[in-house]
């Protein structure tokens, strides 16, 4: 494998895992074996597992940039109705139902935050770049005349996403999407409703 391929499979590897059993249940013994790589690889590419772990972050954050700019910002119906249909991928993705339920970023925040400024630090930045692309698509809303011009547009994004980390938390907890399509349909049948 080349130096560049053997990071970046590290990475999946560790993004996979650490997705599937969370971090604490991580072992790099695991990474290693699943990505059948030799230990001195990992430590040639991270000096720590805390380090790993902010890069396998980093890389699902992008990820999820990704997905957003794609589904937000290319589409072209309605904001609401694209802001939405976000919503709706998510849960297809991230939901009860999904190969491998929760988001990172929830999950990393119960399992790291307290413990670790690294990792502390990426989520904080992370969630709020988060808020700040959803603030975006309310702004147009209401633009558009889709939501009234009082609407807190920051404010109202924070909401959204504190709500649907809460829906998916809640979701694991009882195994059912219920908690999720609640926040949908609060959300946007109710709350969003113009």
């Amino acid at each position: 494998m080349e130096t560049r391929n053997t990071r970046d499979h590290l990475l999946e590897v560790g993004l996979r895992r650490i997705r599937s059993v969370g971090y604490a249940a991580t072992g790099v013994k695991e990474i290693l074996d699943e990505a059948q790589v030799p230990k001195g690889s990992f430590y040639h590419y991270f000096p720590s597992k805390e380090v790993f772990a902010k890069e396998v972050l980093a890389l699902y954050v992008a990820d999820e940039n990704t997905r957003a700019q794609k589904i937000l910002l290319e589409g072209k119906s309605a904001p609401l109705k694209r802001l939405r249909k976000y919503f709706e991928e998510l849960i297809k993705v991230y939901g009860h139902t999904a190969a491998i339920s929760g988001c990172l970023m929830g999950n990393m925040s119960l399992e790291m935050a307290d413990h670790s400024e690294l990792i502390q630090s990426l989520l904080k930045s992370s969630f709020g770049n988060w808020q700040a692309g959803v603030a975006e698509i309310l702004r147009e809303a209401i633009e558009r005349g889709e939501l009234s011009k009082s609407t807190k547009p920051k404010e109202f994004a924070a909401f959204l996403v504190n709500s649907y980390e809460g829906a998916l938390l809640r979701s694991k907890a009882e195994q059912s999407n219920e908690p999720l399509e609640n926040f949908l349909n609060v959300s946007f049948n109710i709350l969003l409703k113009n």
